[in-house]
Protein backbone atom coordinates (compact mmCIF):
# COMPACT_ATOMS: atom_id res chain seq x y z
CA UNK A 1 0.00 0.00 0.00
CA UNK A 2 1.29 3.68 -0.65
CA UNK A 3 1.24 6.31 2.16
CA UNK A 4 1.72 9.82 0.08
CA UNK A 5 2.87 12.57 3.42
CA UNK A 6 2.39 16.31 2.47
CA UNK A 7 4.35 18.06 4.81
CA UNK A 8 6.08 21.68 5.11
CA UNK A 9 8.42 22.19 3.02
CA UNK A 10 12.03 23.16 3.59
CA UNK A 11 11.06 23.57 6.91
CA UNK A 12 12.94 21.50 9.85
CA UNK A 13 10.02 21.22 12.01
CA UNK A 14 8.27 19.89 8.50
CA UNK A 15 10.57 17.32 7.75
CA UNK A 16 11.21 16.28 11.06
CA UNK A 17 7.73 15.52 11.40
CA UNK A 18 7.10 13.30 8.37
CA UNK A 19 9.83 11.61 9.18
CA UNK A 20 8.09 11.19 12.77
CA UNK A 21 4.81 10.51 11.19
CA UNK A 22 6.66 7.62 8.94
CA UNK A 23 8.24 5.84 11.65
CA UNK A 24 5.09 5.29 13.64
CA UNK A 25 2.84 4.53 10.65
CA UNK A 26 5.10 1.61 9.65
CA UNK A 27 5.59 0.58 13.02
CA UNK A 28 1.84 0.67 13.99
CA UNK A 29 -0.03 -0.11 10.79
CA UNK A 30 1.74 -1.12 7.36
CA UNK A 31 5.43 -1.81 7.80
CA UNK A 32 5.71 -2.35 3.95
CA UNK A 33 4.16 0.53 3.35
CA UNK A 34 5.76 2.82 0.39
CA UNK A 35 5.90 6.14 1.51
CA UNK A 36 6.38 9.27 -1.18
CA UNK A 37 6.40 12.54 0.56
CA UNK A 38 5.36 15.91 -1.45
CA UNK A 39 7.05 19.66 -0.28
CA UNK A 40 3.90 21.59 0.40
CA UNK A 41 4.36 25.34 0.44
CA UNK A 42 2.50 28.71 1.45
CA UNK A 43 1.32 30.66 -1.44
CA UNK A 44 -1.14 32.76 -2.88
CA UNK A 45 -4.40 31.21 -1.65
CA UNK A 46 -2.81 28.49 0.19
CA UNK A 47 -4.26 26.36 -2.25
CA UNK A 48 -3.21 22.51 -3.11
CA UNK A 49 -3.13 20.55 -5.47
CA UNK A 50 -5.60 18.21 -5.35
CA UNK A 51 -4.02 15.74 -7.37
CA UNK A 52 -1.23 14.95 -4.72
CA UNK A 53 -3.47 12.80 -2.80
CA UNK A 54 -2.69 9.71 -4.92
CA UNK A 55 -2.10 7.59 -1.89
CA UNK A 56 -3.73 4.51 -0.25
CA UNK A 57 -3.48 7.13 2.47
CA UNK A 58 -2.70 10.19 2.48
CA UNK A 59 -1.51 12.68 5.51
CA UNK A 60 -0.53 16.44 5.69
CA UNK A 61 1.40 17.56 8.52
CA UNK A 62 2.30 20.92 9.71
CA UNK A 63 0.53 22.56 7.18
CA UNK A 64 -3.17 24.10 6.24
CA UNK A 65 -6.00 21.37 7.08
CA UNK A 66 -7.61 20.52 3.57
CA UNK A 67 -11.36 19.04 3.34
CA UNK A 68 -10.44 16.59 0.78
CA UNK A 69 -12.32 13.00 1.33
CA UNK A 70 -9.48 11.32 0.67
CA UNK A 71 -7.04 12.81 3.30
CA UNK A 72 -6.82 10.73 5.54
CA UNK A 73 -4.08 11.84 8.49
CA UNK A 74 -3.67 15.08 9.56
CA UNK A 75 -1.44 16.63 12.63
CA UNK A 76 -1.16 20.93 12.87
CA UNK A 77 0.28 23.68 15.45
CA UNK A 78 -0.41 26.59 13.77
CA UNK A 79 -2.91 29.24 14.08
CA UNK A 80 -4.13 30.10 11.22
CA UNK A 81 -4.62 25.95 10.75
CA UNK A 82 -7.72 26.91 8.32
CA UNK A 83 -8.41 28.37 4.95
CA UNK A 84 -11.99 29.43 6.04
CA UNK A 85 -14.73 28.91 8.29
CA UNK A 86 -15.85 25.79 6.53
CA UNK A 87 -12.71 23.55 6.58
CA UNK A 88 -12.70 24.41 10.18
CA UNK A 89 -16.31 23.06 10.68
CA UNK A 90 -15.21 20.04 8.40
CA UNK A 91 -12.46 19.60 10.39
CA UNK A 92 -14.69 19.36 13.59
CA UNK A 93 -17.21 17.63 12.11
CA UNK A 94 -14.33 14.46 11.49
CA UNK A 95 -15.32 11.35 13.36
CA UNK A 96 -11.64 9.59 11.87
CA UNK A 97 -9.93 9.97 15.27
CA UNK A 98 -6.76 10.30 13.08
CA UNK A 99 -6.88 14.44 12.85
CA UNK A 100 -5.32 16.82 15.50
CA UNK A 101 -4.70 20.50 15.83
CA UNK A 102 -2.65 21.71 18.89
CA UNK A 103 -1.48 25.69 18.65
CA UNK A 104 -0.10 25.15 21.81
CA UNK A 105 2.64 22.85 21.02
CA UNK A 106 5.77 24.43 20.11
CA UNK A 107 6.49 21.61 16.95
CA UNK A 108 4.32 19.62 15.19
CA UNK A 109 6.99 17.02 15.82
CA UNK A 110 6.60 17.06 19.16
CA UNK A 111 3.08 16.78 18.98
CA UNK A 112 2.71 13.92 16.61
CA UNK A 113 5.16 11.87 18.82
CA UNK A 114 3.06 12.52 22.11
CA UNK A 115 -0.26 12.11 19.95
CA UNK A 116 1.04 9.03 18.65
CA UNK A 117 2.28 7.83 22.37
CA UNK A 118 -1.04 8.43 23.96
CA UNK A 119 -3.42 6.86 21.54
CA UNK A 120 -1.20 4.12 20.50
CA UNK A 121 1.34 3.36 22.91
CA UNK A 122 4.12 4.18 20.27
CA UNK A 123 7.67 5.12 21.36
CA UNK A 124 10.72 5.26 19.72
CA UNK A 125 13.94 6.49 21.83
CA UNK A 126 15.57 6.95 18.50
CA UNK A 127 13.45 10.04 17.28
CA UNK A 128 14.06 11.71 21.03
CA UNK A 129 16.80 13.59 19.55
CA UNK A 130 14.99 15.13 16.68
CA UNK A 131 11.79 15.52 18.38
CA UNK A 132 14.04 17.57 21.09
CA UNK A 133 15.73 19.67 18.05
CA UNK A 134 12.41 20.11 16.27
CA UNK A 135 11.07 21.67 19.63
CA UNK A 136 14.20 24.13 19.65
CA UNK A 137 14.13 25.31 16.04
CA UNK A 138 10.26 25.82 15.75
CA UNK A 139 9.82 26.77 19.00
CA UNK A 140 12.88 29.31 18.64
CA UNK A 141 14.68 27.97 21.81
CA UNK A 142 17.98 29.40 21.32
CA UNK A 143 20.16 30.47 23.75
CA UNK A 144 21.06 33.28 21.47
CA UNK A 145 21.12 34.65 17.81
CA UNK A 146 24.35 33.13 17.73
CA UNK A 147 23.62 29.82 18.21
CA UNK A 148 21.30 29.88 15.50
CA UNK A 149 23.13 32.07 13.31
CA UNK A 150 26.46 30.39 13.38
CA UNK A 151 25.40 27.35 13.06
CA UNK A 152 28.01 25.26 14.96
CA UNK A 153 25.58 22.27 16.26
CA UNK A 154 24.66 19.72 13.73
CA UNK A 155 21.34 19.70 14.11
CA UNK A 156 21.59 23.62 12.82
CA UNK A 157 23.38 22.56 9.96
CA UNK A 158 20.96 20.03 8.70
CA UNK A 159 18.36 22.83 9.18
CA UNK A 160 20.29 25.13 7.19
CA UNK A 161 20.47 21.80 4.45
CA UNK A 162 16.67 21.31 4.60
CA UNK A 163 16.14 25.42 4.41
CA UNK A 164 18.18 25.69 1.17
CA UNK A 165 18.10 22.62 -0.60
CA UNK A 166 15.88 23.35 -3.90
CA UNK A 167 15.31 19.14 -4.89
CA UNK A 168 12.61 17.77 -3.02
CA UNK A 169 13.92 14.49 -3.92
CA UNK A 170 17.37 14.93 -1.91
CA UNK A 171 14.98 16.03 0.99
CA UNK A 172 12.83 13.16 0.47
CA UNK A 173 16.05 11.09 0.96
CA UNK A 174 16.66 13.02 4.16
CA UNK A 175 13.27 12.33 5.83
CA UNK A 176 13.89 8.81 5.11
CA UNK A 177 17.64 9.22 7.12
CA UNK A 178 15.84 10.65 9.62
CA UNK A 179 13.58 7.84 10.26
CA UNK A 180 17.21 5.10 10.85
CA UNK A 181 20.02 7.54 11.30
CA UNK A 182 21.54 10.13 14.63
CA UNK A 183 21.95 13.43 13.41
CA UNK A 184 25.17 13.61 13.84
CA UNK A 185 25.91 10.73 11.45
CA UNK A 186 23.84 12.70 8.99
CA UNK A 187 25.59 15.42 8.91
CA UNK A 188 28.76 13.82 8.59
CA UNK A 189 27.63 11.98 5.56
CA UNK A 190 28.78 13.02 2.33
CA UNK A 191 25.66 13.82 0.69
CA UNK A 192 24.85 16.49 3.43
CA UNK A 193 28.70 17.70 3.76
CA UNK A 194 28.44 18.48 -0.48
CA UNK A 195 25.76 20.73 -0.20
CA UNK A 196 26.72 22.31 3.23
CA UNK A 197 29.20 23.87 1.93
CA UNK A 198 27.81 26.30 -0.85
CA UNK A 199 24.71 26.35 1.38
CA UNK A 200 26.55 27.82 3.90
CA UNK A 201 28.58 30.58 1.88
CA UNK A 202 25.33 31.21 0.72
CA UNK A 203 24.34 31.67 4.19
CA UNK A 204 26.88 33.81 5.09
CA UNK A 205 26.51 36.23 1.94
CA UNK A 206 22.87 36.79 2.97
CA UNK A 207 24.50 37.96 6.42
CA UNK A 208 25.70 40.32 5.28
CA UNK A 209 23.30 41.50 2.75
CA UNK A 210 20.90 41.79 5.35
CA UNK A 211 23.36 43.53 7.44
CA UNK A 212 23.73 46.18 4.21
CA UNK A 213 19.74 46.97 3.73
CA UNK A 214 18.53 46.50 7.26
CA UNK A 215 16.68 49.93 8.59
CA UNK A 216 15.85 49.60 12.57
CA UNK A 217 13.15 52.32 13.33
CA UNK A 218 11.11 51.96 16.90
CA UNK A 219 11.44 48.41 17.37
CA UNK A 220 11.04 47.04 13.44
CA UNK A 221 14.07 45.82 11.19
CA UNK A 222 13.23 46.23 7.98
CA UNK A 223 14.90 44.67 4.69
CA UNK A 224 13.88 43.79 1.42
CA UNK A 225 15.29 40.98 -0.98
CA UNK A 226 13.03 41.04 -3.67
CA UNK A 227 15.69 42.15 -6.20
CA UNK A 228 18.16 40.02 -5.28
CA UNK A 229 16.83 35.96 -5.98
CA UNK A 230 17.24 35.45 -2.33
CA UNK A 231 13.89 33.72 -1.42
CA UNK A 232 14.78 32.29 2.22
CA UNK A 233 16.91 32.97 4.67
CA UNK A 234 17.86 31.99 8.45
CA UNK A 235 15.35 34.33 10.58
CA UNK A 236 17.40 35.38 13.17
CA UNK A 237 19.70 37.09 11.20
CA UNK A 238 17.92 40.44 12.27
CA UNK A 239 18.45 39.94 16.00
CA UNK A 240 21.93 38.81 15.27
CA UNK A 241 22.74 42.35 13.94
CA UNK A 242 19.94 44.20 15.22
CA UNK A 243 19.90 42.31 19.60
CA UNK A 244 17.52 45.98 20.41
CA UNK A 245 14.94 45.23 17.80
CA UNK A 246 11.42 43.25 19.27
CA UNK A 247 10.04 43.02 15.58
CA UNK A 248 11.33 42.29 11.62
CA UNK A 249 9.33 42.72 8.54
CA UNK A 250 11.07 41.35 4.90
CA UNK A 251 9.99 41.39 1.21
CA UNK A 252 11.10 38.40 -0.64
CA UNK A 253 10.38 36.66 -4.10
CA UNK A 254 10.66 33.31 -5.77
CA UNK A 255 9.82 32.08 -8.91
CA UNK A 256 5.67 31.29 -8.02
CA UNK A 257 5.48 33.96 -5.17
CA UNK A 258 6.10 37.41 -3.30
CA UNK A 259 6.52 36.57 0.48
CA UNK A 260 5.97 39.17 3.67
CA UNK A 261 7.89 37.37 6.38
CA UNK A 262 7.70 38.98 10.12
CA UNK A 263 9.19 37.78 12.98
CA UNK A 264 9.54 38.70 16.30
CA UNK A 265 12.38 38.76 18.66
CA UNK A 266 12.79 36.09 21.65
CA UNK A 267 15.58 38.02 23.51
CA UNK A 268 13.89 41.64 23.03
CA UNK A 269 14.55 44.37 25.77
CA UNK A 270 11.08 45.29 24.94
CA UNK A 271 8.30 42.32 24.32
CA UNK A 272 6.47 41.82 21.97
CA UNK A 273 2.64 43.00 21.98
CA UNK A 274 1.21 41.80 19.02
CA UNK A 275 0.05 38.58 17.39
CA UNK A 276 1.71 38.24 14.75
CA UNK A 277 -0.33 35.50 13.03
CA UNK A 278 -3.43 37.78 13.32
CA UNK A 279 -1.60 40.49 11.79
CA UNK A 280 -0.89 38.22 8.71
CA UNK A 281 -4.11 36.63 8.35
CA UNK A 282 -5.78 40.27 7.85
CA UNK A 283 -3.86 40.04 4.40
CA UNK A 284 -4.18 36.35 3.87
CA UNK A 285 -1.21 34.75 5.59
CA UNK A 286 -0.94 33.27 8.90
CA UNK A 287 1.50 31.66 11.06
CA UNK A 288 2.19 32.15 14.92
CA UNK A 289 1.44 34.40 17.86
CA UNK A 290 5.28 35.17 17.21
CA UNK A 291 6.00 34.40 13.53
CA UNK A 292 4.65 34.85 10.51
CA UNK A 293 4.31 35.45 6.97
CA UNK A 294 2.02 36.63 3.91
CA UNK A 295 1.80 34.72 0.16
CA UNK A 296 1.11 36.68 -3.13
CA UNK A 297 1.51 35.88 -6.36
CA UNK A 298 4.60 36.67 -7.46
CA UNK A 299 3.37 39.77 -10.00
CA UNK A 300 2.10 41.24 -7.06
CA UNK A 301 5.79 42.66 -5.98
CA UNK A 302 3.90 46.24 -5.37
CA UNK A 303 1.25 45.30 -3.37
CA UNK A 304 3.49 43.35 -1.13
CA UNK A 305 5.09 45.94 -0.61
CA UNK A 306 2.45 48.29 0.42
CA UNK A 307 1.16 45.42 2.73
CA UNK A 308 4.76 45.18 4.59
CA UNK A 309 4.37 49.22 5.12
CA UNK A 310 0.97 48.81 6.99
CA UNK A 311 2.68 46.05 8.94
CA UNK A 312 5.40 47.76 10.02
CA UNK A 313 3.36 50.56 10.48
CA UNK A 314 1.05 48.53 12.93
CA UNK A 315 4.51 46.92 14.89
CA UNK A 316 6.13 49.98 15.71
CA UNK A 317 6.32 51.61 18.55
CA UNK A 318 5.37 55.45 19.44
CA UNK A 319 9.07 56.43 20.65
Amino acid sequence: MKLRILYHGNCFDGVSSAAIFTKFYRSVFHPDALVAYTPTMHRAGNAFDREQFDGDENAIVDFKYCPDERLTWWFDHHQSAFLTKEDEAHFLADTSGKKFLDTKSASCAEFIARVAKENWAFDDPHLAELIEWAHIIDGAFYESPAQCVELRDPALKLMQVIEGEKDPEFVAEIIRMLTERTLDDIVASDEIQQRLEPILERHWAAVELIKERSVYDRGVVVFDLSDTGIDGYNKFIPYYHFPQTTYNVSLTRSDFRTKISVGSNPWAPRPRVHNIAEICERYGGGGHAVVGAVSLKREDLELGKQYMQEIIETLRFDD
